[in-house]
């Protein structure tokens, strides 16, 4: 299998994008799929912070650190932790830096769309199914028709990914905690004291068996999430998402007893709340290797995002894939020693999300928090070895 492979991404995520970036550098040739209508089709969600070991080393791979370097937040770095009540618990005021920069979501997908021509992305394109031929290669079934012939199909199409079950039949399991998620717009100008709460970085509080999180993005913009342990279909009986003002109010209603500033910040919430339940697959899934077929990111290792590991896994995966398809004239061979790797790399992080995942919002939780915040603040202080 010394001919270049006729290679389909499924997903243009992070990882799936982050894939063809390593490619289109290295001028091999590529279809990327993608479900959304165009790149600005749906909010892409809140801010990631990319690490130096792999969200921002798979960017220096693919030639785009001084693009992220542009957009990034290094000055986004503190943490604050509250109780209901409103005492602060902990509060780390961070400092600029390189290791972990912020940037929003939406601003990492254009960035990594600025280098891939527009023909080869196919927009629109809602994958049904991946059909294996007698040949070895393989058509992908579209709502829109069928695009035949490939060599290599890369699933990079997350959670509930069509790609996964040529090579597993794990399901994702819901982890019995759910998001409910809302933004505060221009909050530097409408909600000053909230934004100054926030600060530049994450925020905290915890209480009862449920939490408030939130996160500064770009433009004066703060994420929220209310967090809660709760049964799989909770969230679509508990809350009426067609009025807006009716889940705010019952958010209010689950924080009882908490104190009027986390009342405001609720308050404060914006028409476009989503519920988000969290699925993880069994940490250390792997499978074996099937000619023309692979996965990334959470397609492959989806898990919950206790740690804030899962985007810089999926573009490391992506760079390691890439790294490997450039690099190896047997591409099949270079797909099973990508495998390999991912299997063992992603296992660790898989294993710190289920265990954090394990006791959130439980009465350990609090001081398993604290805990992990002052080891990171500890390892932050320690005085960098001269190379």
């Amino acid at each position: 299998m010394t001919h270049a492979p006729r290679i389909a991404i499924v997903g243009a995520g992070p990882g799936g994008l982050t894939l063809a970036c390593m490619l289109q550098q290295a001028g091999h040739s590529f279809t990327l799929f993608e479900l959304d209508g165009h790149a600005q089709a749906r909010p892409q969600g809140g801010t990631l912070d990319l690490d130096q070991e792999m969200g921002q080393l798979a960017l220096q791979r693919a030639g785009l650190m001084a693009a992220f370097r542009r957009r990034a937040r290094y000055e986004d770095q503190e943490t604050r932790l509250f109780d209901k009540t409103g005492k602060l618990l902990f509060e780390d005021c961070g400092a600029p830096s390189d290791e972990r920069p912020e940037i929003d979501r939406a601003q990492l997908r254009e960035l990594l769309l600025e280098g891939l021509p527009e023909a080869s992305i196919r927009w629109n394109h809602k994958l049904r199914e991946v059909l294996p031929r007698a040949d070895g290669k393989y058509d992908l079934v579209f709502d829109k028709g069928v695009c035949d012939g490939f060599d290599l199909v890369v699933g990079a199409d997350g959670t509930w990914s069509r790609v996964r079950p040529l090579v597993s039949s794990y399901s994702p399991q819901y982890t019995g905690v759910t998001f409910i998620e809302f933004g505060i717009d221009d909050a530097d100008r409408r909600h000053p004291a909230l934004a100054r709460v926030v600060g530049h970085g994450t925020m905290s509080v915890l209480g009862d068996g449920m939490g408030l999180f939130a996160q500064r993005n770009a433009d004066a913009h703060l994420r929220v999430y209310a967090t809660f342990r709760a049964p799989k279909e909770w969230a679509s009986s508990t809350f009426d998402f067609s009025r807006p003002a009716s889940v705010l109010a019952e958010l209010k209603a689950q924080c009882s007893g908490w104190a009027p500033l986390w009342h405001a910040l609720i308050d404060a919430g914006n028409d476009q709340l989503q519920a988000r339940r969290i699925f993880a697959l069994p940490v250390g899934h792997h499978w074996l290797h099937r000619p023309g077929i692979t996965l990334l990111g959470d397609a492959a290792h989806v898990m919950s995002p206790y740690g804030g590991n899962g985007v810089n896994i999926a573009m490391f995966d992506a760079a390691e894939l890439g790294r490997r398809l450039t690099e190896q004239a047997d591409w099949s061979a270079a797909v099973q020693a990508y495998e390999r790797d991912m299997f063992e790399r992603a296992r660790p992080y898989a294993l710190f999300a289920a265990e954090g995942v394990a006791i959130a919002l439980s009465p350990a939780y609090l001081k398993h928090e604290i805990d992990a915040l002052e080891r990171r603040r500890a390892r932050r202080a320690e005085p960098s070895t001269p190379a």
